[in-house]
């Protein structure tokens, strides 16, 4: 079972989604056959580097709040997050551009470090209260992952690498239709929007298991639903002509 998620890095939900279903899969008897796969996606691809507002000032300007409904929105996410056993510190948290971090992503994709760096980024920016769009933080993040610290800097001072890795993600999201994350696909074929409950989760990965293994059934067609000739257990036999 291979499952594609969908996220971006300051995108509080998508830190619960991919939690909710960590823990769906430590309860599945199946988890060591899952394979997942992170896919890039920005939220805003044209959002400023960290410029020294407090998230609650970036959101109370972009969607026309006062900072107190800001501040009650954010509180309704921590305790969603607190549930999951994550603390989020949104009045540390610096939003900024992901568009190198998603870069840096790809990097790790091909080093065999993607699921590390991944929880890396996302504890990064919402419990240690760091700047993602900041290269030299994102090279810290890289080395403490194991990566070559050096390397990740030649990455990401040159624009150009993996950003073509990136936008191909986000061009299929597009041809897929999704407009908002997280968004989980399993084999190609289903579709599990938004941090689900863990319940759901759950039921979506036994369905989907039992599913893609279930056993052909076959509907017989010979006239009186009898069997033909047939060899089995190394011996032949022929059934009796009735009278």
């Amino acid at each position: 079972m291979k499952i594609e998620v969908w996220s971006d890095f300051v995108c509080p939900f998508c830190y619960i989604g991919k939690r909710r279903l960590e823990k769906a899969l430590d309860l599945f008897p199946h988890k060591d056959e899952v394979e997942i796969e992170f896919k890039s996606f920005e939220l805003d691809a044209n959002a400023p580097l960290y410029n020294g507002k407090s998230i609650h000032e970036s959101l109370a300007a972009k969607y026309g709040m006062s900072l107190e409904q800001a501040k009650q929105n954010t509180a309704q996410i921590a305790q969603q997050a607190a549930n999951e056993g994550l603390t989020f510190q949104f009045d540390e948290m610096k939003p900024t551009n992901t568009f190198d971090a998603h870069r840096l992503a790809k990097l790790a994709k091909e080093r065999g470090k993607e699921k590390e760096l991944t929880e890396k980024l996302f504890s990064a920016v919402f419990i240690d209260g760091k700047d993602v769009g900041d290269l030299d933080t994102l090279a810290d993040l890289a080395e403490a992952t194991g990566l070559d610290r050096q390397e990740a800097l030649q990455v990401l001072n040159n624009k150009v690498e993996y950003a073509d890795k990136v936008r191909v993600d986000e061009r299929m999201a597009q041809q897929y239709g999704i407009s908002g994350v997280p968004f989980f696909i399993v084999n190609q074929k289903y579709a599990i929007s938004g941090a689900q409950p863990l319940d759901t989760f759950i039921g979506a990965l036994q369905k989907v298991w039992e599913e893609e293994h279930a056993k052909p059934q076959f509907q017989t067609l010979s006239s009186d639903g009898s069997n033909g000739a047939f060899c089995a257990d190394g011996s032949c036999e022929v059934p009796e002509k009735e009278d």
